[in-house]
């Protein structure tokens, strides 16, 4: 039933009698590690869109019009063999979209932004690319519409939506949706890399939950030059296996089985080697928004919008604004309402509607055996109404980079 009145306005709450996920038979899951080619041009973009922002401010005294979410990475060729490795054709990057260059009589030089952005985003999270000769980076940032830079201009006190669009987050994480993102952290962290440095960056976490079992399919582009032969590198993998299955345990009790490079001859020597930890070294393609959605996986078994948030401006861009805040409310929800056991929010605005007054707001609650959701049902108002009045501050940390994009 839905619960409407005028107090409540553009905020509609229902309570869903839907099965919970953890309920299901089956779960899928999906996580694309930092070095996979998809979230590699996600995070590219998105550090051009911070540095951008900067930029303009540092120019103007504010954030200008951008939305550089059009971004590529074609791969290159490699040769690889054990403990030795040579990329022979060069990745490409390509960033595309629409800035802002020329501000009254102030310019910005948007192509070098970009490029430096690209090369420093590289360099934070890549371990074994040579930049100078491995990688080309292209800039084609053109300049805006004046349609959209005008709508961006408009909004004085509160910025005016570029779009109609919508943005949706649930809360919370099933445990295999925990374990399928915490399983990536872990293999792709500091400690881990120190100790175990043939993982490369390029890992895909694939997550199969049937009634009570957890499988792990996992995807690893290992390291060449610490590989030194086939019987090294399935002693490297069974060590994976077991530091996995040991990881799991902080998140579930449930079986959990793990199969990594699944794709594998031993007999034949075709294993998943490389010389740098990416799989975009040899031919594996990216781009922007194709992987993991803004809480930072893939969830066919949930709402999910299929918005490239990465790269577009943090500002008035309602796609990217509401895929945060729809996430942050349902996340606050289910942190002080423990009886709602799912809570979705769907959020949709109107191209030059203010951002902070969105058309419509849905949040869709399944409630704890017995419980109901009317006795809460203002206060649940309240958390989603708090947020959205507080998007001039969550627009400025999404400027600075305080969101995970994927």
């Amino acid at each position: 039933m839905f619960i409407y009145d005028e107090f409540m306005g553009a905020i509609k709450i229902e309570q869903k009698e839907h099965m919970l996920v953890e309920e299901q038979s089956v779960e899928f899951v999906e996580r694309k590690g930092i070095g996979h080619p998809d979230s590699l041009i996600d995070g590219i973009v998105e550090n051009v869109s911070i540095e951008l922002s900067k930029q303009y401010i540092e120019t103007a005294g504010f954030i200008l019009h951008h939305n550089v979410d059009k971004g590529l990475i074609v791969g290159g060729s490699s040769e690889v063999n054990f403990g030795k490795g040579k990329i022979t054709k060069a990745i490409e990057i390509i960033v595309a979209g629409r800035a802002t260059q020329e501000f009254q009589g102030l310019t910005v030089d948007v192509d070098a932004i970009a490029i430096k952005a690209t090369n420093d985003y590289l360099k934070a999270n890549t371990r074994f690319l040579d930049l100078e000769n491995e990688v080309i980076i292209v800039s084609k940032i053109l300049k805006g519409s004046d349609d959209l830079n005008k709508i961006f201009h408009r909004g004085k006190d509160m910025p005016l939506a570029n779009d109609t669009s919508f943005g949706i987050g649930f809360a919370p994480f099933s445990e295999t949706e925990k374990l399928t993102l915490e399983t990536e952290h872990f293999l792709n962290g500091k400690d881990y890399k120190s100790k175990m440095p043939m993982v490369g960056e390029d890992i895909k976490v694939m997550g199969v939950r049937e009634n009570d079992s957890i499988n792990l399919t996992v995807a690893i582009a290992f390291v060449s030059k610490f590989v030194n032969n086939i019987e090294e590198y399935a002693n490297f993998k069974e060590k994976i296996r077991s530091d996995i299955v040991n990881n799991a345990k902080n998140f579930t009790k449930k079986e959990v089985n793990v199969i990594i490079n699944n794709g594998d001859s031993h007999e034949l020597n075709e294993i998943y080697l490389t010389k740098s930890g990416l799989s975009c070294e040899a031919g594996d393609d990216g781009a922007v928004g194709r992987g993991n959605r803004v809480n930072g996986l893939i969830t066919p078994f949930r709402h999910m919008s299929l918005e490239a948030a990465a790269g577009k401006n943090p500002v008035n861009h309602v796609g990217k604004i509401y895929s945060i805040v729809s996430k942050e409310i349902a996340q606050d929800i289910v942190k002080l309402y423990p009886q709602i056991k799912e809570c979705d929010v769907a959020i949709v605005s109107q191209i030059g509607r203010k951002i902070d007054d969105p058309k419509s707001v849905y949040i869709g609650a399944i409630m704890a055996k017995g419980e109901k959701i009317e006795p809460i049902s203002i206060k649940v108002h309240d958390i989603a109404q708090e947020t959205i009045s507080n998007m001039s501050y969550i627009t400025q940390e999404l400027s600075m980079g305080k969101y995970e994009m994927f």
